[in-house]
Order: C-alpha cells, then structure tokens, then sequence
C-alpha cells in the first residue's frame, strides 16, 4: 500500500505523514506533542545493483516502521534527498550540495518546524557524509529555537540487530554493502540487480588490511581518517559485500532500528530542556554571536 493510500478515514492523529495534514491538523499535532522525524538521504551511485534514491529509501523505510508502531506519537516529514557528495561526483548520477549550503537549507527546515511549534525533532540521516554536518544542524537548531532537536545515521541504531546476523568481516558493510543491500532488498526486492552485484572491500576511506584505515557502517571508523575519490578506490561504488545480502537480514535490521528510534523517541520526548543558567559576572553588549543575532 502507498503512503498516500488507506489515511482517508483516520483521525488527524493516527496520520504520519507531515505533508499529508491541513494546516489545523498540524495544530493538532502540535497540541499531542508529536515527535517529528526527519529523513535526510542523498542521491548517490550506489554500484550496479542499488538505486540511486538508497540513502534517502532506507532513511525513509526505518521511519515509517517506527511510526506506524506508534502513529499517534510520531510525524515523518518529506525526505530532503541531496546531501554532502563531492567525492562520488566520477559516478553518473550522483548529486553534491555544498556543505553550507545543504546546512542552511536544512537548518531553515528544522527552524520552520520549530516556528510551527513543535519540541522535539529527530534528524534520521542515511547517508554517511552526512553523519557530522547534521549532528551540527541538529545542535544549532537548539540552540537557535525554543526546540529540541537530536540526529542519528540510522545505521547506528541498527548496530546490535545487523552483527547478529551478518557474514562478513571487518569492511563488509560499507556503502552499497551487505547491509543497505540486504535493508533494501527487505523493503523493496524489486529494484534491487543482485545478479549485478560486486564485492570490493576498502572504499574512498577505508583499505582493506589497513590498522588504521578502515571504516564499516556496524564496526566503525578506524583512528585515522582520509577521504579520497571515491572512484580511486573501487571500480564499481561498492564498498564491502553485498553479495552475502539476504531479505531476511535486511528484515532483522530494519526491524532493529526501527525499535531503536521508536525506544529513543519516546526517551526524548520525556526528556525537559531544562532552563539556561548565564553565570558570567558580566554580560557585554557586544559583540553578538552571527548565528543567535
């Protein structure tokens, strides 16, 4: 069933799709202190078997199974589908914004939600590059509005539920990998080319072998970090395996974070956002920091 279809006979509150609500019904969303999600994804290669829509897809997917656990407490917003991608550029497809520019925009979105009333949002992100200028996004927003606002790479939260049941070592779910296959191939078998896919370990930062250049979406960075071309690091855009891919481990991973995101939705929307205490013994009148003017 689409996400458009089977809402019209719904209360306003069992509806989760933000989008999809009149402008009372968000009041209404408002008032029952609904906690909004935020899917932001990219258009990217994703090698030969994946889609080019992978991030934003399986941001997206792990929200709606949370939310529809739990329809009266959540809101999914529209995906914002480009992201932070310079290095994939070599790959016919891929999108790149500019880091300010993706965060002003983002950050634009998340205030306009806080402007609408709304105190707690959480940026569900799916694409790694991402990861660090939506944890800034997340943290300005706060500090900016009279809102909360937390973010996380879905994948973090799919950490205990995927090292159950994968295959592959140290590398083996990186990007187009064991992991987003197996995710894509639970929510949607019919566009994924598995008779296309190709392993290849180490990526744009990672090397296979290396102690200290390593990086894998459930095992981590290693300690040194250096981001190359992705196209000097692997012939197809693939970086790890997902030829060990499986519906069945894509479920179970899924299923994982999205009980994840749903147990820490509820912690943050109990959470108070306590009161600011200014303990200078003088407070000058200038200058005014850009971002609070």
């Amino acid at each position: 069933m689409g996400e458009g279809k089977g809402n019209k006979k719904l209360d306003s509150l069992d509806k989760i799709y933000y989008d999809q609500l009149t402008w009372p019904e968000i009041n209404e969303a408002v008032l029952a202190k609904k906690v909004v999600l935020l899917p932001i994804g990219s258009t990217e290669q994703h090698g030969h078997h994946l889609p080019l829509d992978t991030d934003n897809f399986l941001a997206r997917g792990v929200c709606i199974a949370a939310a529809k656990q739990a329809p009266r407490e959540t809101l999914i917003m529209p995906t914002i589908p480009y992201g932070y991608n310079e290095h994939a550029l070599d790959f016919p497809g891929t999108i790149h914004v500019h880091y300010d520019h993706f965060i002003e925009y983002c950050l634009d979105v998340c205030k306009s939600v806080a402007h609408a009333g709304f105190e707690r949002v959480i940026i569900v992100d799916g694409h790694g590059s991402n990861e660090h200028l939506c944890e800034f996004i997340a943290r300005r927003a706060t500090l900016e509005t009279d809102a909360l606002f937390a973010s996380t790479m879905w994948t973090n939260l799919a950490v205990e539920s995927f090292e159950a049941v994968r295959e592959s070592g140290p590398g083996g779910a990186a990007h187009a990998c064991e992991l987003e296959t197996s995710a894509y191939l639970y929510l949607d078998a019919s566009r994924v080319q598995m008779e296309k896919a190709q392993d290849h370990y180490g990526g744009a930062a990672g090397k296979e072998g290396s102690k200290f250049l390593h990086v894998d979406l459930t095992k981590g960075w290693g300690p040194m970090k250096v981001v190359r071309w992705t196209s000097s690091a692997t012939p197809t855009g693939v970086s790890g395996a997902p030829s060990l891919a499986t519906s069945e481990k894509g479920q179970a991973t899924v299923e994982g974070a999205a009980a994840n995101l749903l147990a820490f939705l509820r912690e943050f929307k109990a959470m108070p956002k306590g009161e600011r205490v200014d303990h200078r013994a003088v407070q000058p009148a200038s200058p005014t920091l850009p971002s609070l003017d």
